[in-house]
């Protein structure tokens, strides 16, 4: 337990150090950005073209299903891309993972292309993750 002080506490030593990683790789002709903030137990990945947070999804793996569970916290349910995603990288790390997918569903294949670019950065700084 983080120890209090006048009132205070020490975040940093109540939840550990939060890391941040940030991408960024040009696919189908536009520039996708890659941010990740990596804490105890598991990271946040925001992905976009631009400044926006329009949904987030939480997935957590289950002793009792080999499918991590998955749920959208915030945004439109028909669209599934967040929690896909939050679920198969999940299943992937076995940690909590948070995802806010923010790219447009203009091409099929740019879902596809992001995860793969993901696989290759976790491959590449699986201490980002």
């Amino acid at each position: 337990m983080a120890a209090m002080e006048n009132g205070e506490c020490d975040v940093q030593e109540a939840l550990g150090s939060i890391n941040v990683h940030n991408f960024t790789e040009k696919i189908l002709e536009q520039n996708v950005h890659f941010h990740v903030m990596k804490f105890g137990g598991g990271f946040f990945l925001w992905v976009g073209s631009n400044a926006v947070l329009s949904n987030l999804a939480v997935s957590i793996s289950s002793k009792y299903d080999s499918m991590p569970l998955s749920t959208l916290v915030m945004g439109d349910t028909s669209d599934t891309t967040a929690s896909s995603l939050s679920q198969r990288l999940a299943k992937k790390t076995k940690k909590q993972v948070f995802v806010s997918y923010n790219l447009p569903m203009t091409d099929s294949n740019l879902t596809l292309l992001v995860e793969n670019t993901i696989k290759k950065e976790m491959e590449l700084h699986p201490d980002k993750f």
